[in-house]
């Protein structure tokens, strides 16, 4: 039986990097995003998520569908994948970390060892469309 965790995710780049971040006592970095609650749609669950992982706000009229992407989940059991709805956005405010990120950093294609692997599907897709470096 397949599972579907359904997450939702922000693609920032910047000179070529793409913004990911490293949760507190974990070893594998994350393009920042995560879960919807209750009945969210895409856009309040990535406005929420990022304010909370990094503590600045989206500028929805700025928010642009990336596309979906999917992966077996990192430590599940087999079968348990996750769909990763990716979108690009402009910020208000300075990037921090929050309580429950320790750090951020920004990655090349040199750093895809360094993320999950629904994130390296994405780091390839980007690097592919020219995107990141």
């Amino acid at each position: 039986m397949k599972f579907i965790i359904d997450k939702i995710a922000w693609i920032h780049i910047r000179d070529g990097k793409i913004l990911s971040t490293l949760s507190t006592g974990k070893n594998t970095f994350y393009i920042p995003g995560g879960k919807r609650e209750g009945n969210e749609s895409d856009h309040q669950t990535l406005v929420r998520e990022i304010k909370e992982e990094l503590d600045v706000d989206i500028v929805l009229d700025t928010v642009k569908y990336l596309g979906v992407y999917e992966a077996q989940s990192d430590g599940a059991e087999i079968g348990v994948r996750i769909k990763m709805t990716s979108y690009t956005g402009e910020y208000v405010g300075e990037l921090k970390s929050s309580s429950e990120i320790e750090r951020f950093e920004w990655h090349g294609i040199s750093d895809i060892n360094k993320v999950s692997a629904v994130d390296r599907i994405i780091y390839l897709d980007l690097f592919r469309k020219g995107l990141i470096k």
